[in-house]
C-alpha cells in the first residue's frame, strides 16, 4: 500500500429482509418534516410505498413528496427538486428507488442551502460544501451505483450535452441506507443486468490502476469472481435470494470508497459512458458495457501487467505456452464471453448513437489522469468510433 489516506464511511447500513425495520431506530433522529423522493411510482405499483408510508405516519413524520426522478437526472428536475425541499422546510430527504434517486436526493442535499447556481458550482467547478446539508437516507430499491454508501451524484444538463458527476466528502454520504434485497426483485431484467455491470465496472476502474502489491487489489479480486459467480445464478432465475443478495451487497462494496484506498483509479470508462448517456439517455450500466472492451483492448499495452494478473486470478487463464500479451487477451476474450451470456449491450450504435453523436460524445468526455494511459481527444475518438462500428 502506497501513499498516505484516511478512510472514513458514516453510513449505517440496514441488510436483509427485516431491513426496513431500521426506519424506526432512524427516524426519531430527525425533524418532523420528511421529503419522500422517488421515481416513475414503481414504488407504489409494488407495495413498497405503504410500506414506507406506514412507517413514517407512525412516526407521526410530515411528508412532503419529490415525484419523477428520472433514470438520469436533470439539472432541471434538481432546479424544481430545490423549491419542493425549500417549501417542506424538510428536515431529512428520504430517497426510495436505485441509484438515479439516491444520487439526485444527494444533490438536493447540498443544493437546498447553496446560494449559488449548485450546476456551476458542484458540477462545473466542482467545488466543496460551504453551506447546511439536508440529511439524506435511503431505501433503495435497484443494485448497482452504489450510491447508498458514497457522497457520489450525477446530474445531466440537457442543454449544454453534459453528463458529470461529483464525488463528494463523507458530510454528503447518507446518514443511513435500507438494503432489502428482496426490494430489488421487482425491477426488469435489463435493468438488473446493466446493475451487474455497473458494479464491475466500478471494480474494474480502481482495480485497473498503480502497480504496487495493494492489499485492495487482492479484496477486488475476491468481489469480481463473486459477482460473475451470482450473476449467472440471477441471469437464470432473477429471484434467486442469495444471487441477488450477493450482488446487493457487492455493489455496495464496490463504491463505498473502501476498496478505492492506496490507489490511483481510472474512472474513464466513466467519463466516456456518461458522454455517451448524455446524448442517448441509455441507461448507465449499458453505456459502461458498450465502451469498455474498446478501452481495455486499447489501453492494455500500457497495463499489461495488470490485465495479465486480472485474466489470471478473475477468469482463470492458463498461462502454460503463452506470452504475457497472450495470457491479458486472452482475459478479455473471457470477459466478452461472460458479457455477452449476461445479455450486455456491446456497442454504442444499439444504445441510439448516431455517426452524427460521435464528435459531441469526444468533446463531452472529460480526461481523467489515474489510469494506465492519459488519453487525448484522438484517443478518444478511436474507442468511440471502435465502439460504433462492433
Amino acid at each position: 500500500m502506497l501513499g498516505n489516506f484516511t478512510y472514513c464511511n458514516p453510513t449505517k447500513l440496514y441488510f436483509g429482509r427485516d431491513a426496513l425495520n431500521g426506519l424506526n431506530e432512524e427516524l426519531p433522529k430527525y425533524g418532523k418534516n420528511v421529503l419522500l423522493v422517488y421515481g416513475g411510482g414503481s414504488i407504489k405499483k409494488n407495495g413498497i410505498y405503504d410500506k414506507v408510508m406506514e412507517i413514517l405516519k407512525a412516526h407521526n413524520k410530515v411528508v412532503f413528496e419529490d415525484v419523477g426522478v428520472m433514470p438520469n437526472p436533470t439539472v432541471d428536475k434538481l432546479y424544481e427538486g430545490i423549491e419542493r425541499a425549500k417549501k417542506a422546510n424538510a428536515d431529512l430527504i428520504l430517497a426510495v428507488g436505485g441509484g438515479s434517486v439516491c444520487d439526485y436526493a444527494k444533490a438536493l442535499s447540498v443544493s437546498v442551502y447553496c446560494n449559488e447556481d449548485p450546476w456551476d458550482k458542484y458540477f462545473l467547478t466542482f467545488e466543496d460544501v460551504d453551506n447546511k446539508i439536508i440529511p439524506v437516507g435511503c431505501v433503495l430499491t435497484m443494485v448497482g451505483t452504489g450510491s447508498e454508501m458514497n457522497g457520489g451524484t450525477v446530474i445531466t444538463n440537457i442543454e449544454q450535452r453534459l453528463k458529470i458527476g461529483h464525488v463528494f466528502n463523507e458530510n454528503v454520504f447518507p446518514k443511513f441506507s435500507i438494503l432489502n434485497p428482496e426490494f430489488s426483485m421487482t425491477l426488469p431484467k435489463y435493468q438488473m443486468i446493466a446493475g451487474i455491470f455497473d458494479i464491475m465496472s466500478h471494480i474494474l476502474e480502481q482495480y485497473l490502476s498503480g502497480e504496487d502489491d495493494n492489499t485492495s487489489d487482492y479484496v477486488m479480486e475476491g468481489l469480481m469472481r463473486s459477482l460473475i459467480h451470482s450473476s449467472l445464478i440471477a441471469v437464470e432465475d432473477p429471484h434467486d435470494y442469495q444471487a441477488r443478495s450477493n450482488i446487493m451487497w457487492l455493489a455496495t462494496w464496490a463504491l463505498n470508497t473502501f476498496v478505492a484506498k492506496g490507489k490511483t483509479t481510472d474512472w474513464e470508462v466513466h467519463m466516456i459512458g456518461q458522454a455517451v448517456g448524455a446524448y442517448t439517455n441509455a441507461t448507465h450500466g449499458m453505456t459502461l458495457s458498450a465502451v469498455t472492451l474498446p478501452y481495455f483492448k486499447f489501453i492494455l499495452p500500457y497495463g499489461l501487467d495488470k490485465f495479465k494478473r486480472y485474466a489470471l486470478n478473475v477468469w482463470n487463464v492458463s498461462a502454460a505456452g503463452k506470452t504475457d500479451m497472450e495470457i491479458a487477451e486472452e482475459g478479455l476474450v473471457e470477459m466478452e464471453s461472460w458479457m455477452r451470456k449476461i445479455g450486455l449491450v456491446m456497442n454504442i450504435k444499439d444504445l441510439g448513437v448516431t455517426e452524427s453523436m460521435i464528435e459531441g460524445i469526444v468533446k463531452s468526455t472529460l480526461i481523467m489522469q489515474g489510469g494506465y494511459k492519459v488519453l487525448t481527444s484522438d484517443d478518444v475518438r478511436k474507442i468511440v468510433k471502435e465502439s460504433f462500428k462492433k
